[in-house]
């Protein structure tokens, strides 16, 4: 699925995952390729990416939103 996390000051990741796992405010949850549409808030908290290479990725948030739907999702973060 292609991910974007964007925050006020510029880009931190742009690229294809096979995972996604998030701070939701009702706790962590995890987005996989062709999951369900969604609109979520996100706490603070550490989101955890893996690339189509199966390496992983973690960003520290202090907050912020995803959307996703048809394999593109878009968080912007704190």
């Amino acid at each position: 699925m292609k991910v974007k996390i964007t925050k006020a000051d510029g880009e931190l990741y742009d690229g294809e995952a096979t995972l996604l796992q998030m701070p939701g405010v009702d706790g962590l949850f995890e987005m996989l390729e062709h999951h369900a549409p969604i609109i979520s808030v996100l706490k603070a908290g550490s989101i955890r990416l893996v690339d189509t290479a199966n390496s992983t990725h973690h960003f520290d948030i202090r907050g912020g939103v995803v959307k996703g739907k048809n394999n593109e999702v878009l968080l912007l973060v704190q």
